[in-house]
């Protein structure tokens, strides 16, 4: 033995040499190898690497959203027509004011005579200046941004890129007569990537319950709450034969889409929408009447 080699340690033959550490980024890209062909290869693929621990149920998700936002149109996510909350260019600004306050939105369209007729967006800080300032504008149209005009057709990963290069949070749907079919913002796009995303105005709810009981003596209900459970909470006889959530049932009897604040009562239960967006209800308000 040499004198160098009497220098080593008496395992070095036996210890494997240290892998350089991978990011999980590094350890995905070794994983797809494979060259996926299709999105649902690449899918599959993904949810493999999830199983194996490499990446979390969290990034699964996102990563998941990312993919399936190539195949979806402004179509599937925008907040439709009926539902959006717009500005008359004529209103006083106490009046705006009010009506901002109440929504929690912080960008607004701004319509003519005719809700076809789109003059502009409206940023609540914007108004709130015009408020508060001497002097500062005789009426909206001066505080009015330009709005974005674009068809229900739009890819989201192409809008999406669009929203982050021209710094806009807002665009006006139009459809093929070219009549205003609603409107989609960045975080409608964002949340078909990263699931809901709440803020100060939505109401806290725990996950885990469906029914909450509140101290005005009212309900708070997940609007997926399954009939046969809110039957027995509430000893209440709804048929679930046809529909399988309280949502599903209300809906149907009210026979649309509700916004938030319809009210509607079946038998001894006033249900008032709590939350709602543009393709569900997500919350109810439920009032329980003594049986006559």
């Amino acid at each position: 033995m040499s004198e160098d080699d009497s220098r080593l340690p008496a395992d070095s033959e036996e210890r494997p040499a240290e892998k350089p550490h991978r990011s999980w980024l590094e350890r995905i890209s070794a994983a797809l190898s494979g060259e996926p062909t299709s999105r649902e290869d690449l899918v599959e693929l993904l949810r493999d690497v999830q199983a194996d621990g490499l990446i979390g149920p969290d990034t699964l998700r996102m990563m998941e959203g990312a993919v399936n936002i190539a195949d979806m149109t402004v179509g599937d996510v925008m907040v439709s027509r009926s539902q959006m909350v717009a500005l008359p260019a004529d209103g006083k600004f106490l009046d705006l004011m009010k009506q901002v306050v109440e929504s929690g939105h912080s960008r607004f369209p701004v319509h003519g005579e005719d809700k076809d007729e789109i003059l502009g967006i409206l940023l609540a800080k914007d108004l709130l200046r015009g408020v508060v300032t001497d002097n500062g504008p005789a009426t909206i149209h001066e505080l009015l941004r330009p709005a974005v005009l674009i068809p229900e057709s739009k890819n989201l990963n192409v809008l999406l890129r669009e929203f982050r290069q021209s710094r806009n949070h807002m665009a006006i749907v139009i459809d093929e007569y070219g009549g205003v079919a609603g409107l989609v913002t960045i975080e409608d796009v964002l949340e078909e990537i990263v699931g809901d995303i709440d803020d100060e105005h939505d109401d806290a709810a725990d996950e885990g319950v469906l029914i909450a009981a509140q101290a005005d003596g009212q309900f708070v209900v997940d609007a997926l709450t399954p009939i046969s459970d809110f039957n027995e909470r509430f000893g209440a006889d709804f048929a679930d034969d046809e529909y399988d959530t309280i949502g599903g049932l209300l809906t149907a009897a009210i026979g649309h889409l509700p916004e938030a604040g319809e009210e509607l009562t079946l038998g001894r239960f006033t249900f008032r929408v709590a939350r709602a967006d543009a393709r569900r209800l997500i919350a109810l308000h439920v009032g329980v009447h003594a049986e006559a």
